[in-house]
């Protein structure tokens, strides 16, 4: 037997009970009075009455209890209390599941909140209803303040507000972000339910960045490999047609080979370049002496210079021998770079200091100042792109290929360092490298 038919047998028998006691009481009174049957009768009809009156008070209890169910159930006994039992129950199961959605819609958004794409939402009236940090970052907007302002009050790009309105969405839109304008956005809009819009936004800075310095990589070096070709084709056309003195012959042989070796330089330094980006990160375990190291740098300074500049070359270790983890060709490299462009962009007279220090931390320091002329500031973040030049002319009547920081910073990277460089205009310059100090040791 389930428990509807046991509650309703339960009821049943209540009542039957209560008519049962309410007719006999009046029957007996009713032996005393001569009216027994009258009494029965009144008896049985007053306890179905008192019992329904009693079921009434807790219908009643229950249905107050019901209009603020947030408290407990009320002690009512009957099938009354089992249906405020049951609907306490419901509820909770009920609440618990709300809790468990809330949850988990906390961990969506909260998932979303750490993506480095925006996501933001848009009622049917393009108002905004939802925008994640990343996506307020991207457009400028405050998550709290501008909830339910329209989308383009706010976002007035008419790269943006024009592919908005023309709903044709399969393809998205490039717009410069509102940090500047040399940083840029993917907007892409998807729609869903009714009328309803998913903005998603990605910074696509980097990878601007990057079509960018390959657009200019290939023409640098169709520009650099097409001067000296230029030049050897009109010597060799030259040698060919006229006739020229044993003296005109060896100038011309000998701007031919200017510029061959120019070539040879550029290939030379695109090779090594190719080379130091597809190696694995040097083992720490192949440990140089600094002392050789910079006592090479030294001659190569002074040797560059000719006595043209005032140069000092020192050590700040403490008394110590100092030792790096790295590879010996790579780092003579490097350091080689930055002293060789010291001496190349220095006017007579200045002075180069050269200096290998170690920091409190551990970590180590070689850098290189030059008393040149400086350099302007929006140059400075691009310095070690290739072929950027931050005066072409006057590199490319020093002899440089454009491609010797951008060697000095891959190295550098490679060992877990890097490259800094402060300059001021008419002050000079400052290139600095730093290694890690798991890779500096003294004894």
């Amino acid at each position: 037997m389930d428990s509807n038919q046991s509650w309703l047998l339960a009821r049943i028998t209540s009542r039957v009970g209560y008519a049962s006691v309410g007719t006999f009481g009046g029957w007996l009174l009713g032996t005393y009075t001569a009216y027994p049957v009258t009494l029965a009768l009144t008896g049985c009809a007053s306890a179905l009455i008192i019992q329904s009156a009693i079921d009434t008070w807790r219908g009643q209890t229950l249905l107050d209890w019901l209009r603020t169910p947030d408290t407990e159930p009320p002690p009512i006994s009957s099938i009354w209390g089992e249906i405020g039992y049951r609907v306490q129950r419901l509820l909770q199961s009920r609440e618990q599941a709300i809790e468990n959605e809330r949850a988990r819609l906390a961990d969506f958004l909260s998932a979303i909140e750490v993506s480095p794409n925006g996501v933001m939402l848009l009622d049917a009236a393009e108002h905004i209803t939802w925008i994640s940090a990343s996506a307020a970052n991207h457009f400028g907007l405050d998550p709290q303040r501008d909830l339910q302002q329209r989308v383009t009050n706010l976002i007035r790009q008419p790269a943006f507000v024009q592919y908005l309105s023309a709903g044709d969405y399969r393809e998205g839109v490039k717009c410069p972000m509102a940090s500047g304008a040399h940083n840029w956005l993917q907007i892409h809009v998807k729609e869903y339910g009714d009328g309803l819009k998913l903005i998603l936004s990605q910074d696509i800075t980097e990878r601007e960045r990057a079509d960018r310095m390959r657009r200019d990589f290939v023409a640098n070096v169709s520009h650099e490999i097409r001067t000296p070709l230029t030049v050897l084709s009109g010597f060799i056309e030259t040698m060919g047609s006229l006739p020229l003195t044993e003296v005109e012959r060896q100038r011309v042989i000998g701007l031919m080979s200017q510029q061959a070796e120019r070539m040879q330089t550029l290939v030379s330094d695109l090779l090594t370049l190719a080379q130091i980006e597809g190696s694995p990160r040097p083992a720490p375990d192949r440990w140089l002496n600094v002392d050789d190291l910079m006592q090479r740098i030294d001659n190569d300074v002074r040797g560059l210079s000719r006595g043209r500049h005032p140069v000092t070359v020192s050590m700040n270790v403490d008394g110590k021998s100092c030792e790096i983890a790295a590879v010996e060709s790579e780092w003579l490299s490097a350091m080689g770079n930055l002293v060789s462009n010291a001496v190349r962009y220095t006017p007579d007279g200045q002075p180069i200091d050269v200096l290998w220090r170690v920091l409190p931390d551990g970590r180590a320091e070689f850098s290189v100042k030059d008393g040149g002329v400086g350099i302007a500031p929006e140059h400075l973040p691009r310095l070690s792109e290739r072929f950027y030049r931050a005066d072409s002319s006057r590199s490319r009547n020093t002899g440089g290929t454009g491609l010797g920081l951008s060697i000095v910073k891959h190295v550098v990277q490679r060992h877990g360092g890097e490259l800094k460089v402060t300059s001021e205009v008419g002050k000079g310059s400052t290139f600095t490298l730093v290694l890690p100090a798991v890779r500096v040791r003294l004894k």
